[in-house]
């Protein structure tokens, strides 16, 4: 026999199956896998050449050394399953150290990451405020500049304006002193020339009066002419003597005549001269005035001068107040892009503490992801070994999926009835179910929680579904309580590609697969059928006849299950489909959908009215090795068990209902006798359970899902149902075998 005992080689733990160096297990505890068993290490070789050793018998009836050899291999699977335990036991021991770093690194860095952003929010606060101030003080700045260069141009200008100011105030100042001592000339030349006028006035009137004298003495003259010429005759004689005193008189006269001439003509001249004083004095009068008007309006110009002056003065006070101003701003700005810069120097440090921070985190998601990977590589040789001891003992598997709370739950439903433990040897395999106070645990192969995705689910029973194309029979069928998501596991939800089921993805899978071993060699034939047991009656799902609905099924057939004497199962006058492609089974999916039985209760609105089977038979050729293998693929979706008092069933409703717990306890009859390992198991009891015989007590990979509901009012349900999937995963139903021969002419289709 290959892989004894004594083949195992002692040496130092290695850190992965695989044969890579990894410096992460070194700090994991020691394993104890020794402590029962000797110590042994396990290499990669070890293990693939125990997986893959063949029974050598010197007699094949010799049954106790097969037993023996038997026990022996199961005995040597246990210490390399109990090896790779402790090893998975010390990658998650290393995880959990690696987890706490990592935690203790991002907790640390949420909260640098939350004092860096409450820093940066007051940095950006006070930035922000000192951008609003500044900018409102440059505003102001602006404001205050554009406002002093006014002031500036208008004092300018008003120093311009004041020297022109001041030196048309000097020139008027001279020309009023020019002006006043003119007019001061012109006074005394105007005092002088009323003076000489007065003098003039005296002289004419003494002239007029010297003139009336003499025009008196004229007069007298005349009269003593008249008194002369009276007195010619008298004094004829004295004319001789007064011829002389004649002529003299005569003289006198003339001269008289002329002084008078001349003082005429003085005063005419005088006139004159009086008329051109008086026409210059109204000349410096009308001078004087202008000047008066000048003098105003310079005084009125003095004035405003003198207010200019006080306001120029305001300003420059105003002025150094804005400058005095504009420096404390200028302080300020100083003083906040100091605290800015200090606050850069600040976040430049924060930064790199989070950038060294950042490292250390990336080293430990990169520790991690390496345990992670480690883990998921014990733990994928963990399941393949576990798969064979499974296949060894013939148990079905049995997979647990909690769906979540829904809107149309009972209120105030929390899903705290059901709880998952944490332990190692319980995680992700565990459920633990409380009602009325009392805990119940239970076990299973894997358990998926409600924030389980589709996809998670489907990527446990993938190998199972590749084992079909190796040319097994392979069968997964989903049982629970009505509403529990069993149709929403299978089929998922019509329209959206993220939440199809597991028989759209299985399809998918096995088509993807069939296309990638075509260059091996590989052709393969797809036959495709749907069937549904409704009221004890099979219906043909792909029928294109008349579907209307009879006793007998569809278009009034009675198809009947027929075993052959390989096991296989066949039913008469079934449809059967050759497909190709993805596609053409979805069409076919679709058609199937639309034609099986659905309807509405108390606890479901799309209820699933009868057991839907899905077949898929695969039939593969090796062209080079001429091989050919035969698998079945059968998906099942049971109906879902209801109590008639929750469900309120009425006429139609309440025989279906009747007869899918009819078959459902002929189903829970059939595990207890097989988990009894009784001779006789009531498989003829309905066409459920005749259906299912080869997968339930044949040589088929079979695998249940049990489906439940957290909500508190499906309690006892779901205990029921956890109860009777630990029943089936108790089950021993046989070894599976692998159907492959060198040429094979049967194919037609049957459930395997």
């Amino acid at each position: 026999m290959v892989g004894t005992a004594n083949n195992f080689r002692m040496r130092h733990a290695f850190s992965v199956v695989n044969g890579e160096q990894e410096a992460g297990i070194n700090s994991a505890p020691p394993s104890n896998a020794g402590s029962e068993y000797g110590g042994f290490e396990f290499t990669r070789e070890d293990v693939y050449a125990l997986l893959n050793e063949r029974m050598r018998y010197k007699n094949k009836f010799n049954y106790k050394e097969r037993c023996e050899n038997m026990m022996d291999y199961i005995k040597r699977l246990r210490l390399c399953i109990k090896w790779f335990q402790d090893l998975e036991g010390s990658y998650l021991y290393e995880q959990e150290k690696l987890q706490n770093a990592l935690d203790f690194a991002e907790s640390r860095c949420a909260e640098m990451d939350l004092i860096m952003k409450n820093k940066e929010e007051e940095l950006n606060l006070i930035i922000v405020e000192l951008r609003k101030s500044l900018a409102s003080l440059q505003d102001k700045l602006s404001k205050e500049e554009s406002e002093k260069l006014a002031v500036m141009d208008s004092l300018a200008r008003e120093k311009e304006d004041r020297l022109t100011v001041e030196k048309s105030q000097a020139s008027l100042s001279e020309e009023l002193r020019k002006i006043q001592g003119e007019l001061q000339s012109a006074n005394q030349r105007i005092t002088s020339v009323s003076d000489m006028y007065k003098l003039l006035q005296e002289y004419n009137s003494s002239l007029q009066l010297y003139n009336s004298k003499l025009q008196t003495d004229l007069d007298t003259a005349h009269e003593n002419v008249k008194r002369g010429e009276k007195e010619k005759a008298a004094m004829v004689e004295n004319l001789s003597n007064l011829g002389g005193q004649y002529m003299s008189l005569q003289d006198q006269f003339n001269s008289c005549k002329a002084s008078v001439d001349d003082v005429a003509k003085q005063k005419d001249v005088l006139v004159k001269e009086v008329a051109s004083v008086r026409a210059e004095l109204q000349q410096v009068r009308e001078d004087r005035d202008q000047l008066q008007l000048q003098v105003q309006t310079l005084t009125a110009e003095v004035v405003n001068y003198e207010e200019l002056v006080v306001k120029s003065n305001e300003l420059k006070e105003r002025c150094v107040s804005q400058s005095n101003q504009l420096k404390t701003l200028q302080d300020q700005i100083e003083a906040a892009q100091n605290k800015l810069r200090v606050s850069d120097l600040f976040a430049f440090e924060a930064k790199t503490e989070f950038e060294e921070q950042k490292k250390l985190i990336c080293e430990l998601q990169n520790r991690l992801e390496d345990a992670e990977l480690k883990i998921v590589e014990g733990e994928t040789l963990r399941k393949k070994l576990h798969n064979t001891i499974l296949e060894l003992k013939g148990n079905i598997r049995v997979f647990c999926r909690v769906r979540p709370l829904l809107p149309e739950d009972s209120p105030g439903a929390d899903g705290k009835d059901v709880s998952y433990p944490t332990t190692t040897e319980a995680l992700g395999r565990g459920i633990d179910l409380t009602q009325n106070g009392q805990k119940y645990s239970f076990t299973f192969d894997k358990v998926f929680m409600p924030d389980s995705t589709q996809e998670d689910v489907f990527v446990e029973i993938s190998q199972l579904v590749q084992s079909a194309l190796d040319g097994y029979k392979v069968c997964i069928f989903a049982y629970g309580q009505t509403g529990s998501g069993k149709t929403y596991t299978m089929m998922g939800k019509p329209g959206n590609p993220s939440l199809k089921g597991l028989i759209p993805r299985s399809l998918e899978q096995i088509f993807q697969t069939r296309q990638s071993l075509q260059s091996q060699g590989w052709k393969y034939e797809m036959q495709v059928s749907m069937l549904e047991i409704y009221n004890e009656t099979i219906r043909d799902l792909l029928s294109t006849k008349d579907s209307s609905r009879t006793e007998y099924g569809s278009n009034g057939k009675q198809y009947a299950i027929k075993h052959d004497a390989t096991g296989n199962t066949l039913v008469s006058d079934l449809t059967v489909v050759d497909v190709c492609s993805t596609r053409e089974v979805s069409f076919l999916l679709d058609q199937a959908s639309h034609s099986r039985s659905v309807g509405k209760t108390q606890m479901n609105e799309q209820s699933s009215r009868s057991h839907f089977v899905f077949t898929l038979r695969i039939t593969g050729f090796n062209e080079n090795t001429e091989q050919q293998v035969q698998g079945v693929l059968n998906l099942i979706d049971l109906a879902g068990s209801e109590r008639l008092s929750k469900s309120g069933s009425t006429g139609d409703r309440l025989r279906e209902t009747q007869a899918i717990n009819k078959s459902l306890s002929s189903l829970s009859d059939v595990i207890f006798s097989l988990a009894k390992k009784e001779d006789h198991v009531p498989f003829r009891n309905s066409k459920l359970t005749y259906l299912l015989q080869p997968c339930l007590g044949g040589d088929s990979k079979t695998l249940m899902f049990v489906n439940i509901s957290p909500d508190h009012s499906s309690l006892g349900e779901s205990l029921c149902s956890l109860r009777f999937a630990s029943r089936v995963n108790a089950c021993e139903i046989g070894i599976p075998r692998r159907q492959a021969n060198m040429r094979s002419f049967d194919s037609r289709l049957s459930l395997g």
